[in-house]
């Protein structure tokens, strides 16, 4: 007669081990522990490798991490929340990484519009930055902080290059950490001037350090915020094709020595490696790899105009790309060869590049455009999917950032987190919530973010932040910095302007 196993639910065992175990049927449940948060029945949008959606969800938070997340009625069942937010109608994701911008431009936006990249920075964004002092910057960098916490943006990569003396820069990043974000303020940096920078106009204003002096002064501000700040300082060349190639080499240098990445402008226009192969007789990449100085520490700002050699560097470097679709739309730049550079291994994350070139900080609006950039570009709907730009705004974004354990909603991870509400008319019906977020979503929709498991963001109020007080102060210093700039009749309705430009309207 063949041998059976032991009915586990009926056999007696004789061991006294086995008596000693708690009896699955009769055994009382764990005890809940307790918790900071718990948001609660939402549609959890992990963004893990299998990009696995809990349609009825949870997510708790204790400390600064995520402890559990799961099916709401298992995860509700293990925890004892101090605070329980109900989410009903609404999505929880990563907070997003806005990999490329400029806070401190807010106070021009609305201007500058009509011009291709060269004359709009030689019209109106050098003659802004020439003019912007320190309050001005600092006022307007918490306006954007602000903004992006708003938004749902938890971590940002700020390309500021004006002004950039250490006490600014330092000012500028405590003020991105005191609104609640975290990410790194990169130092733009021009060093000795160039050729190519007189070909191109570059004011003389703007250069106000040698190469020398600019690495000794970011090297101050890299070491004044170390390893354990939530806002770091990155070395950045504020143009590859333009500045000085020893900065270049001095900046990847102290970007290895310090264990921090850099940040460049990288071949934004169709002018930009064609002037720097007149100069040099190379593409600004295909120098950068030949130097040894592309490298996996590398964030490239657009990399719009590159050829197939540069862009299998950029992937064999494991180099980070943010795509920035809205400015390059605004400036009519050209569209990023997205597929390719994924293909090759780059690291492919989106930006905003700041308020000035497109409106808004609302990263949002920046994945549905990379979809119809993407796609009207290569002439194929389903080469860039929902989850692809989902992915590079939240988990290949903190990648780019190097912030460790973000970007995916799992126990361990950071809770830097965001909630969206998806009850409105305009997102019904809610068939999958991945398309809901990237088509019909934006960032009003918003009403929660947390950065560490701290609330910066909550129900149309950033906790501790007079934004009334402070929309005043900026209104007021951006009148001012429009007026000592010369940029009146920039602002002046069209009707108007057009006839005073002799056009009718």
């Amino acid at each position: 007669m063949p041998e059976t196993s032991p009915d586990p639910l009926t056999h007696s065992s004789t061991d006294p081990l086995t008596d000693l175990l708690p009896d699955p049927l009769t055994a009382p449940l764990p005890a809940p522990r307790p918790c900071a948060l718990l948001l609660s029945g939402a549609q959890v949008v992990t963004v893990d490798d299998e990009r696995t959606v809990y349609t009825s969800g949870s997510v708790a938070v204790d400390g600064d991490r995520i402890v559990d997340v799961g099916p709401a009625r298992e995860v509700e069942a293990r925890w004892r929340p101090r605070r329980t937010v109900d989410c009903r109608g609404r999505a929880i994701l990563p907070g997003f990484t806005d990999a490329h911008t400029h806070l401190f431009q807010s106070f021009a936006r609305g201007i500058g519009d009509g011009e291709p990249i060269r004359p709009w920075l030689n019209h109106f964004m050098w003659p802004y930055a020439v003019h912007l002092d320190a309050e001005d910057a600092l006022t307007a960098v918490r306006l954007s902080a602000v903004e992006a916490a708003r938004a749902g943006i938890t971590t940002v990569v700020d390309h500021h290059y004006a002004p950039t003396d250490p006490g600014t820069v330092l000012a500028v990043a405590d003020a991105i950490e005191e609104i609640g974000l975290r990410g790194a303020v990169a130092r733009g940096m021009l060093g000795d001037r160039t050729k190519t920078a007189d070909a191109r106009g570059l004011p003389d204003a703007l250069y106000r350090y040698g190469t020398a002096e600019e690495l000794e002064l970011t090297r101050q501000c890299v070491e004044a915020r170390g390893p354990d700040a939530r806002v770091r300082v990155w070395p950045a060349p504020l143009n590859l094709s333009y500045v000085d190639r020893d900065l270049i080499g001095g900046a990847v240098a102290l970007a290895r020595e310090h264990g921090v990445r850099w940040h460049t402008h990288c071949s934004e226009g169709a002018g930009d490696p064609r002037s720097y192969l007149e100069a040099h007789g190379v593409r600004p990449v295909t120098w950068l790899a030949r130097e040894g100085l592309l490298d996996a520490r590398a964030t490239l700002a657009h990399a719009v105009w590159l050829d197939e050699e540069e862009t299998a560097a950029v992937g064999a470097a494991g180099a980070g790309v943010a795509h920035n679709p809205c400015s390059n739309a605004y400036l009519a730049s050209g569209t990023m060869p997205w597929l390719p550079l994924r293909e090759a291994g780059a690291v492919v994350a989106l930006g905003t590049d700041g308020p000035s070139a497109g409106g808004r900080q609302d990263v949002f609006e920046v994945m549905k455009q990379t979809l119809f950039a993407q796609r009207l570009a290569t002439l194929d709907p389903a080469g860039v999917r929902c989850e692809d730009v989902l992915e590079a705004a939240t988990r290949d974004g903190a990648r780019y950032a190097g912030v460790r354990d973000a970007g995916v909603v799992r126990p361990g991870a950071l809770a830097d987190l965001v909630v969206v509400d998806l009850s409105g008319t305009a997102a019904q019906p809610v068939h999958r919530a991945v398309s809901a977020l990237v088509y019909t979503a934006r960032a009003g929709d918003v009403v929660m973010t947390l950065v560490g498991g701290r609330v910066v963001y909550e129900d149309g109020h950033c906790p501790g932040i007079d934004e009334e007080a402070l929309g005043a102060r900026a209104r007021e210093r951006a009148d001012r910095l429009v007026e000592r700039a010369g940029f009146g009749p920039l602002t002046v309705p069209w009707r108007h302007r057009s006839r005073r430009l002799g056009r009718t309207s």
